[in-house]
């Protein structure tokens, strides 16, 4: 009977592992990276190459893992330096200090970036710097830059971009639809960044953040928010009138439903549930950015 009790107990806490390890290295939005990695080379970059040879690129797939990697380690990070906010603004969430102890969390964060930055050493001396920036900037952003106004969310947004931007640079094509989706990627991801600032207002203000929504407002923070949601559709639409690019001219046509919706939600919003569904339905606008690459 203790056997079966301590064996029962054993595979309760390793289950609690893996959801924890799922949670804490955010999975979906690792899917997420891959999915835009993949279709940025088979779709902008591998236009005259067949399917398997790109799926079956093991540069290639180094690559991504390496991004995937550093990512981990980010969210890893960041959760240790936010222990303390974490419990006020998402408490069923918290993994470290509850699940894993804060030195193994800390020690795994040195692992995978060591590991990150070797396959970027590995692969091209371009990859190695953009790992080796990605790396030191995920932890500056996690130490210092999240709680100052805005820098930590073109932190975010610019590292985002910077995972797009790195498939043309490993392989030197300098193609600029991959540039503009960067760019498409960089505006979500701020707009993302910020309105999980104004979810998570209450724990950043008790711990002494300085966040835009606590600097600014509410009010005046939602006016930022429309400000980059113009810049970003202007620049998509001049990019689809300049190319004369039909895919680009539809996907432009097929988003202004889901970006007037978009406006209306977030211009009622004002509790911590409705700002979490925008954060959501930014990451659905993303993967539609990923998606309209199959038609390029």
């Amino acid at each position: 009977m203790p056997k079966l009790l301590s064996l029962r107990l054993s595979e309760s806490y390793y289950l609690k592992a893996i959801v924890g390890l799922i949670q804490l290295i955010r999975v979906p939005n690792l899917i997420l990276l891959v999915v835009t990695q993949y279709f940025t080379r088979i779709f902008l970059i591998g236009a005259n190459t067949s399917w398997k040879h790109e799926i079956l690129d093991i540069n290639f797939f180094l690559l991504v893992l390496s991004t995937v990697i550093i990512a981990s380690a980010g969210y890893i990070i960041n959760d240790y330096y936010d222990i303390k906010i974490d419990t006020i603004n998402k408490p069923d969430k918290v993994v470290i200090g509850r699940i894993f102890r804060r030195r193994v969390a800390m020690a795994a964060h040195t692992v995978l970036n060591v590991v990150g930055v070797g396959i970027g050493f590995y692969l091209s001396k371009y990859i190695f710097l953009i790992n080796c920036l990605a790396a030191v900037w995920l932890w500056f952003y996690s130490n210092r830059l999240k709680r100052l106004p805005f820098f930590g969310n073109f932190s975010i947004a610019a590292l985002t971009a910077l995972s797009i931007f790195e498939v043309d640079i490993y392989f030197m094509r300098f193609n600029p639809h991959i540039y503009v989706f960067g760019i498409f990627a960089l505006f979500i991801s701020l707009i993302r960044e910020i309105i999980k600032d104004m979810e998570d207002i209450k724990g950043d203000m008790r711990f002494g953040c300085k966040t835009l929504p606590i600097v600014l407002g509410i009010r005046k923070t939602k006016i930022i928010i429309y400000f980059f949601l113009a810049l970003l559709i202007i620049t998509i639409t001049g990019y689809a009138n300049y190319t004369h690019n039909s895919a680009m001219r539809y996907y432009c046509l097929l988003m202004s439903i889901p970006t007037v919706y978009f406006i209306y939600r977030i211009y009622f919003a004002d509790t911590k549930r409705e700002y979490h569904f925008l954060s959501m339905y930014c990451k659905l606008i993303m993967l539609s950015g990923a998606i309209i690459m199959i038609f390029l």
